[in-house]
C-alpha cells in the first residue's frame, strides 16, 4: 500500500468504486480505495439490483439516466459484465390520485427526453400477464428500467478504475482520520497510514461511523429491507416462451411492493409500514457479507396485497427471504459533496438507489473534486441541505417515516409529522393558538396559513386547489388592502464584520455594495457565471454588514463563504441562525403601524425604500429594513428571540385599528408571484445565468472584478440562451407546482420552475424557462401541462400587481 495519495476513497461498494473510476477518468491517477473487507461487502452484494431513470427531482433523474448509460462503457473498458437486463418497467396505479401522480411523472419526463406512456389496466396486463388488472386504474410504462448483477457491476467499476491507474486495498479498515494544519489528511488504517490531499466518505453502512472520525454526525440511518425469491414459476416460463423476453419490472404503489424476474422465478420486495432500523446508534465493524434474520410476519400485510394483485405469487413457493440493511438520508436522497468546515473531506453516502444513482454520484463528485464544481445542479443530493438540527434522533425518526412512505404519494401541500417540532420560535404557541397550520422550513416551524375560528387548522392534501384556498386568499386581500404581519425567522441571517468586509462582499456579489444605512439586492455566481445565491445586504457601518438569504441554503452558502475568506483575518462572517428572528409588516397601512411603535421619523422621506436602520420599536432594540417579499409597502424587523413576543404583541395592538391580520408563507408566496419575484432553488439555481433569470439590474459588470464576471459578461454579450418568463395560466381547479413541461406549437420547449394562484389579481401564474428567442411570446401558442392536461397560457411581461413599483417605493 502506498504512503501518499491525491485522494483516498473509503468504502468498496458500488458508490465508492464509481467515485474511484470517475476520478481516474477526470485525470487523477494517484487515487486509492480502501475497503474494510471485500468489494460489495456492505449493502451492495445483497441489493435487488434494480435501476430506473424516474425521480421526483428532474436534475437527479438526469444523473440516473447517465448512470444507466454508463454501464456499457465500463463493460467495454473492464471486460467485466454488469449482467444488464433491460426489461422495461410498469408503475401501477390503484387510485385516481396515483394516476394523477403518474401523469405528472410522465410530464416531467417529456423535457428530459424520456419515452414514457400512460396505459390502461388492460394494456398493462398485456405487458405483464401476472397482474389482476381489476385492482388498477392505469399504469406508466418506462422502457428504460431493468436490473443487473450488483457484484459484476461493482467489479466493472473497480477494474475500470484500476486500468485508469487507481489502487484498491482490501481487508484493511480505516481506524482514524487526522487532518494536518495544511488541510491534508492522515488516513490511518490497519495496514499503515496514507497521507492524502482528499478523503471521500463512501462508507455505506459505516458512513456515519467514518463521519464521526472527523467530528461529523451525518444524517444517515440503515434500515432493514426484505425481498423474497420464489421457486420457478410456470407462469414466468410461459411469458418467457411466448414473448421471447423476461418479465417486465413493476411497482405496485398500493401494495408497497416491487417485482421482477429472478432466473425462473420472481423477486418481490416491499417497503413495509412496520419498518425496522438496523443499528440505529452504532454500526458494528464486524458485520460482513451476512444477512439479517428474516421477519415474514412484518411484511405479511404487503405480501398479502401482492398475492391478491399478482395471483400467481400465491401459488409459488418461497425459495429464499433476503433481509439486509440499506442506508437512507431523512429525505431518501444521497448525501454528496464537500462538508462545511472540513477542508478536502467529501461525502458520497446514503445512496440507497446505488444502481440508479451511483454513476451520477461518482461523476458529480469527481467533477467537484477536480474542477471545484459538480457540473450539474445537485442540490437535491448536496450534503449541505441539512443543518445542525438533523441530529441522530431526528434522523432516525425521519428515515423511518421516509422508508415507510417510500411508495406513498407526497402531495405538494403535505407536511410530514415525524420529529416535529424540532425548532420553534418564541411565537410558536401564539401562532398555533391563532389557528396557524405549521410547515417545516429547514427544520423550523413556520406558519403556512391561518384557519379562522370554526375552521379546522389542517391541510386536506391534494394536487389540486385545497381547503386552504379561500383562507390564503383572505390573507392576501387583507395585506393588499390593509396590513398584515408574518414571521420571517426562516430566513438565513449573517453578520459580516472586519476592515475587509466590503471588499470581500463586493468580490463575491454581482451588485455594488450599499452606502451606510442602505440595502442592496444582489445575486451571487460561481466561476461559471451561474446562480448560487441571492441576498439582501444592509450596510450598518464601514466594517459591519447584515445579509439575509434562503435558510435552506445556509450551510451551502457558508461552505462557499468560508472557502473564499481571506487568510489575513480581515473578514469575519457569522451565520446568526436563531440568534436573530424576525417579523414583516406589509400593506398600505404598514407605515402607520410602524409609526405607532417608535418616536423616530419613519415617513417616506426620512425612511425611504431600501433604507436600513437600527431603532427601538415598543422599547425593543430592532434592526429594520424598508423592504418586503410581498412587493408592497412594508418592513422587515429583526430582533433577538427574547424580544419577539413583546414586539409581536405591540404590532398587533398598533395594527388593530387598521384591521391587521396574520398571514402565512403561502400568502407571501402568492404575493411574490404577482410581482414576478424569483425564489432560490426554483428560479435561481446553478443551471441558470443571471441574465437568463432576468436579474440584469442587479448585475454591475462595470464594478470591481467579482467571481463569475467573465462568464456573466459573455452571457450578456452573447445574449442568454434561456429566459425566465411568467405565464398567466388558463387553469381549472389545479395550478402548477413546478417541473411541468412548457409546450410551444406542439413541442416541449421549457419547464415550469414554480407557480400557483395569485389571489389579489385573481390569476393562476407560472414562472419557467423557455428559449430566449421564444420569450417574447410571439409566433405561436404556449401551453403548460398540468396533471396530464395541456392548458393554454399567455406570456405576462410586466408584474400583474403594481408593475411600476409605486406601492413598495411610496
Amino acid at each position: 500500500m502506498k504512503s501518499h495519495a491525491q485522494a483516498v476513497v473509503i468504502g468498496g461498494g458500488v458508490v465508492g468504486c464509481s467515485v474511484l473510476y470517475h476520478l481516474t477518468k477526470a485525470g487523477w491517477k494517484d487515487v486509492v480505495l480502501i475497503e474494510r473487507s471485500e468489494l460489495t461487502s456492505g449493502s451492495t452484494w445483497h441489493a435487488a439490483g434494480g435501476f430506473h431513470t424516474l425521480n421526483g427531482d428532474p436534475n437527479v433523474a438526469k444523473l440516473q439516466a447517465y448512470t444507466i448509460g454508463l454501464y456499457k462503457e465500463i463493460e467495454e473498458i473492464s471486460g467485466q459484465s454488469c449482467g444488464l437486463h433491460l426489461t422495461g418497467g410498469l408503475q401501477l396505479a390503484g387510485t385516481a390520485e396515483r394516476m394523477e401522480w403518474l401523469k405528472m411523472a410522465k410530464a416531467r419526463g417529456r423535457y428530459l427526453g424520456m419515452d414514457l406512456d400512460i396505459i390502461t389496466p388492460a394494456e398493462a396486463k398485456e405487458l405483464l400477464p401476472l397482474i389482476d388488472e381489476s385492482h388498477f386504474v392505469g399504469a406508466l410504462w418506462d422502457p428504460i428500467e431493468g436490473h443487473l448483477d450488483p457484484s459484476g457491476t461493482t467489479h466493472a467499476y473497480a477494474k475500470s478504475a484500476r486500468i485508469g491507474g487507481a489502487e484498491i486495498v482490501l481487508r484493511n479498515r480505516v481506524t482514524e482520520l487526522v487532518q494536518n494544519e495544511d488541510g491534508t489528511w492522515q488516513v490511518v488504517t490497519e495496514q499503515g497510514t496514507i497521507h492524502a490531499e482528499h478523503v471521500v466518505n463512501a462508507g455505506g453502512l459505516w458512513a456515519r461511523e467514518v463521519g464521526r472520525m472527523v467530528g461529523l454526525e451525518l444524517p444517515v440511518l440503515a434500515m432493514e429491507h426484505m425481498y423474497v425469491l420464489t421457486e420457478d414459476m410456470p407462469e414466468v416460463a410461459e411469458i418467457n416462451r411466448t414473448t421471447g423476453k423476461e418479465v417486465v419490472h413493476a411497482i405496485d404503489f398500493e401494495g408497497e411492493i416491487y417485482i421482477r424476474q429472478e432466473r425462473g422465478g420472481m423477486l418481490m420486495g416491499t417497503y413495509e409500514k412496520a419498518c425496522r432500523p438496523w443499528s440505529p446508534r452504532q454500526a458494528p465493524w464486524s458485520f460482513g457479507q451476512e444477512l439479517l434474520v428474516p421477519d415474514l410476519d412484518r411484511i405479511a400485510p404487503s405480501l398479502e396485497v401482492g398475492f391478491s394483485h399478482f395471483p400467481a405469487f400465491e401459488r409459488a413457493g418461497i425459495k429464499q427471504i433476503i433481509n439486509g440493511p440499506f442506508t437512507f438520508a431523512p429525505d431518501g436522497n444521497p448525501l454528496v459533496g464537500p462538508v462545511q468546515g472540513l477542508r478536502n473531506f467529501w461525502c458520497a453516502c446514503a445512496v440507497m438507489a446505488g444502481f440508479s444513482q451511483g454513476g451520477g454520484v461518482g461523476l458529480a463528485l469527481s467533477n467537484w473534486m477536480v474542477d471545484g464544481d459538480p457540473g450539474f445542479d445537485v442540490w437535491a443530493m448536496d450534503v449541505s441541505r441539512f443543518g445542525g438540527w438533523a441530529t441522530l434522533a431526528y434522523t432516525n425518526a425521519k428515515v423511518k417515516e421516509n422508508y415507510s412512505r417510500r411508495f406513498s404519494i407526497r402531495f405538494p401541500n403535505e407536511e410530514l409529522p415525524a420529529a416535529r417540532p424540532i425548532q420553534t420560535t418564541p411565537l410558536y404557541d401564539r401562532m398555533v393558538a391563532q389557528g396557524a397550520v405549521m410547515g417545516d422550513s429547514w427544520g423550523l416551524e413556520t406558519p403556512l396559513w391561518f384557519a379562522p375560528e370554526g375552521v379546522e387548522p389542517k391541510d386536506i392534501v391534494s394536487f389540486r386547489r385545497s381547503n386552504d384556498f379561500p383562507h390564503v386568499k383572505a390573507e392576501v386581500l387583507a395585506v393588499r388592502e390593509r396590513v398584515g404581519v408574518t414571521e420571517i425567522a426562516n430566513f438565513a441571517k449573517y453578520e459580516i464584520t472586519g476592515p475587509g468586509a466590503e471588499a470581500w462582499l463586493s468580490r463575491l456579489m454581482t451588485n455594488r455594495m450599499p452606502r451606510t444605512g442602505r440595502i442592496v439586492l444582489t445575486p451571487m455566481l460561481n466561476e461559471a457565471g451561474k446562480l448560487i445565491g441571492d441576498f439582501t445586504i444592509a450596510k450598518v457601518a464601514d466594517d459591519r454588514f447584515y445579509m439575509f438569504g434562503s435558510s435552506q441554503a445556509q450551510v451551502y452558502h457558508m461552505r462557499w463563504f468560508e472557502r473564499h475568506l481571506p487568510a489575513d483575518g480581515s473578514v469575519r462572517i457569522e451565520a446568526l441562525g436563531m440568534k436573530l428572528v424576525g417579523l414583516s409588516i406589509a400593506g398600505p397601512k404598514a407605515r402607520d403601524v410602524l409609526a405607532r411603535l417608535t418616536d423616530e421619523d419613519v415617513s417616506a422621506k426620512a425612511f425611504p425604500f431600501m433604507a436600513f436602520r437600527e431603532m427601538d420599536l415598543a422599547a425593543v432594540p430592532a434592526k429594520v429594513g424598508r423592504i418586503t417579499y410581498t412587493g408592497d409597502l412594508g418592513y422587515e424587523i429583526w430582533v433577538s428571540p427574547e424580544y419577539e413576543r413583546r414586539l409581536y404583541q405591540k404590532i398587533m395592538e398598533a395594527g388593530e385599528e387598521f384591521g391587521i391580520v396574520n398571514f402565512g408563507m403561502r400568502a407571501l408566496l402568492s404575493m411574490r408571484l404577482e410581482k414576478n419575484f424569483p425564489t432560490w432553488y426554483r428560479e435561481l439555481r446553478p443551471i441558470y445565468g443571471p441574465f437568463e433569470a432576468g436579474l440584469d439590474r442587479f448585475v454591475d459588470l462595470s464594478k470591481n472584478d467579482f467571481i463569475g464576471l467573465e462568464a456573466a459578461s459573455r452571457e450578456n454579450a452573447d445574449g442568454p440562451r434561456l429566459k425566465r418568463v411568467t405565464f398567466v395560466v388558463d387553469a381549472d381547479d389545479a395550478d402548477v407546482i413546478g417541473d411541468e413541461p412548457i409546450w410551444h406549437d406542439g413541442e416541449v420547449v421549457g419547464w415550469v420552475t414554480s407557480g400557483g394562484y395569485a389571489h389579489y389579481v385573481d390569476a393562476s401564474l407560472a414562472q419557467g424557462y423557455v428559449p430566449a428567442k421564444l420569450a417574447n411570446g410571439g409566433g405561436g401558442a404556449f401551453e403548460i401541462e398540468i396533471i396530464g392536461e395541456r392548458r393554454p397560457v399567455t406570456v405576462q411581461h410586466e408584474p400583474l400587481f403594481d408593475p411600476e413599483g409605486l406601492r413598495m417605493r411610496g
